[in-house]
């Protein structure tokens, strides 16, 4: 079992956007819009310090879902691909806290206005202005443990490289056909961890 350290950036021109779902109450007779134009910040995920963070699982579910486009296989497994491995071979030891030399609150996001489905869903037919922070440069530290010995360092780095490059986190990321999100893995600090 090890614990690693993970240093990851941002790549220039594919800003970190948040799309966290939050339930801020309406205020008397306010309209969509003017709520939307009042609550936008609320998509950020954060800390008890006010810090703005990146979901433990947007890292993990992009590292997995990198291991599942990637298709590598095991060595001596007989086909076997590391897919299943990363599923259940390692965990997020929790949310990543990100600065870009100051720490970042949600008073530091840029805003970006789409023209979004109302209901969320590709063609569904009703559009309307949403509103969403964006973050343009950042760094952070995410923390994980591996428990499966057979995703050795190597492995899981070239899954986390991959992850930064073709899948990304937050909104419109290049899973999802979009330009967001892309992150660079810096470093990984590797300690044995014994029980």
């Amino acid at each position: 079992m090890r614990i690693c350290k993970v240093h990851l950036e941002a790549i220039p021109g594919s800003p970190y956007s948040p799309s966290a779902k939050y339930d801020t109450p309406k205020l008397d007779r306010e309209s969509g819009d003017d709520y939307d134009a009042r609550t936008w910040r609320d998509h950020c995920t954060t800390n008890g310090d006010g810090q703005v963070c990146i979901p433990a699982m947007a890292l993990k579910q992009a590292i997995d879902t990198a291991a599942q486009k990637l298709g590598m296989k095991v060595d001596g497994r007989r086909g076997a691909t590391y897919k299943g491995f990363f599923t259940s071979g390692y965990f997020a030891n929790g949310d990543i806290p990100i600065s870009n030399g100051k720490i970042l609150t949600p008073a530091d996001a840029a805003m970006v206005t789409i023209y979004a489905n109302a209901d969320g869903k590709r063609g569904s037919g009703t559009r309307v202005t949403r509103r969403f922070p964006l973050f343009r440069e950042w760094h952070g530290i995410a923390e994980l443990t591996i428990v499966d010995d057979i995703i050795t360092p190597d492995v899981f780095e070239h899954h986390a490289k991959t992850a930064g490059m073709i899948v990304g986190i937050g909104r419109f990321r290049p899973q999802n056909g979009g330009g967001n999100g892309r992150f660079r893995v810096k470093k990984i600090e590797w300690q044995n961890l014994s029980l």
